[in-house]
């Protein structure tokens, strides 16, 4: 038995630095689509770290964004244009960076606790339910469960995009030295509602993928 529980533990552990693994590279290609808009480029980084916070336990989700941003600290070419490094992290955009550290332990705090406190999988105690287990719900309580789930996800991605902006925009404005009207203009307005856009998106994706994920 003691064998058995060891060999499930090592499994789990492999399979959740292979997901931690995966998500640093889907990062890394997401910061790679893009599209310039003045000094603060377009990237799908938004879409793929809320990703990453809905279907990832806390802990994988907070190693991902760690891992990510410690080896572009080392020069590993995975920010968006292919650039790596300090430099990029103490630039005028690399508050943005730093954000998404915060913002996905703010977020993915939310959501364990959220989860855990409407009885949504992935709370503490939870059962997961498979896809037969919910189909044979009856409609109403579907309905709830996906309306509570599908809630708690978009709001993670709002905490999660709000603190990465709240950073972006405090770096920007001391390391452009613009006013703070001019740095919100310039870093964040423009991207509002396209990152709302990505959060939906996001989760829709993230709802699939955890239905086949076990």
């Amino acid at each position: 038995m003691e064998t058995v529980r060891t060999k499930t533990g090592a499994s789990a552990r492999t399979r959740s630095v292979a997901f931690v693994g995966l998500t640093i590279a889907i990062m890394a290609v997401s910061a790679w689509v893009t599209v310039p808009l003045g000094p603060i480029p377009f990237t799908l980084q938004m879409f793929a770290i809320t990703f990453a916070i809905v279907v990832l336990s806390p802990k994988e989700a907070i190693a991902a964004i760690a891992g990510y941003l410690l080896l572009g600290a080392v020069g590993v070419p995975v920010f968006s244009g292919m650039r790596g490094g300090i430099g990029v992290l103490a630039g005028p955009t690399g508050g943005f960076l730093w954000g998404y550290l915060l913002g996905v332990a703010a977020a993915a705090l939310f959501l364990y606790v959220a989860r855990t406190k409407l009885g949504v999988a992935g709370g503490a105690g939870v059962p997961k339910l498979s896809r037969a287990e919910r189909a044979a719900l009856p409609a109403p309580r579907r309905a709830l469960l996906f309306l509570r789930s599908f809630g708690v996800d978009i709001v993670a991605g709002v905490i999660f995009t709000a603190i990465a902006y709240v950073c972006g925009w405090v770096q920007f404005m001391a390391v452009a030295q613009v006013d703070p009207l001019a740095a919100f203009l310039t870093a964040c307005a423009p991207f509002i509602v396209v990152d709302l856009c990505k959060i939906v998106a996001a989760v829709i994706c993230a709802d699939a993928v955890r239905a086949v994920v076990k």
